[in-house]
C-alpha cells in the first residue's frame, strides 16, 4: 500500500476505490474508525468460518461496537472496545458460544495483534 498526502489527511488507491483517511471525520475515516473495524471485522469473518465448519452457519452476523474507550491522558489511545454480536439462523448453548468465540480468538490475526494492549470485550445475543 501506498499513502499519500491530501489537503485533509491521506489516501490510498485499492481495488475497490480511494480510502480516505483524516483526523476529521469530515474528509475521511479515522484511523482509530479503522482500527476498531478491523478487529470486529476480522473477528466476525472467522467467527463466521467456524460456526460453518461446526455445520452451523449462520444467516446473519451484526457487530455493534457498544463502546470504545480511548485514553486521553495518552495520545487518546484505544484501551478498550466492547463488540457486540448479533448471530440470526443458528441456535445453540451459550456454553458452546463461549468456546466457539475462544477459537475465534485465537485465530483472528487482528485479535492477536491487540490482545496485549487492547481489552476487547465481546458479548453475544442470538436473534430469531
Amino acid at each position: 500500500m501506498k499513502f499519500e498526502m491530501t489537503e485533509n489527511g491521506f489516501q490510498t488507491e485499492t481495488s475497490f476505490g480511494t480510502l480516505q483517511i483524516s483526523g476529521n471525520e469530515e474528509f475521511g475515516f479515522r484511523p482509530y474508525q479503522l482500527l476498531i473495524s478491523s478487529i470486529a471485522v476480522c473477528t466476525g469473518g472467522v467467527m463466521r468460518k467456524v460456526l460453518e465448519r461446526k455445520r452451523m452457519p449462520a444467516t446473519s452476523i451484526t457487530i455493534e461496537v457498544k463502546d470504545v474507550y480511548r485514553n486521553e491522558e495518552e495520545a487518546s489511545r484505544v484501551e478498550r472496545v466492547h463488540l457486540h454480536f448479533l448471530i440470526e439462523g443458528i441456535e445453540m448453548t451459550n456454553e458452546k458460544m463461549d468456546k466457539i468465540m475462544q477459537v475465534t480468538d485465537n485465530n483472528c490475526s487482528m485479535y492477536q495483534s491487540v490482545k496485549n494492549c487492547i481489552e476487547v470485550v465481546k458479548t453475544y445475543e442470538f436473534v430469531n
